[in-house]
């Protein structure tokens, strides 16, 4: 699959979406079971870990270019500089 556009997304982005709901609170648990010195689940804060991780994603590739570098004033792509390449 191809990188989704500006304001689209597309299935490898809910893939990854979903990806991230499982990893954010993943290490949600380590760090309250750090804190606390013992392994601790803390429900509530698991759930808004998991929605915040797949929320904040997908809201992220929401409003990101697939382009590199995008020109601000023409909006063309920008040819990398010699010392880029």
């Amino acid at each position: 699959m191809k990188q989704s556009n500006f304001l689209s997304l597309n299935g490898k982005d809910f893939l990854k979406g979903l990806l991230m709901a499982v990893l954010v609170p993943i290490f949600t648990i380590v760090q309250q079971s750090l804190e606390a010195g013992v392994l601790t689940f803390n429900w509530k804060a698991i759930g808004i870990a998991a929605v915040a991780g797949a929320v904040g994603y997908l809201t992220k590739n929401l409003f990101t270019s697939n382009q590199k570098e995008v020109n601000l004033i023409g909006g063309s792509s920008v040819p990398p500089s010699k010392d880029e390449k």
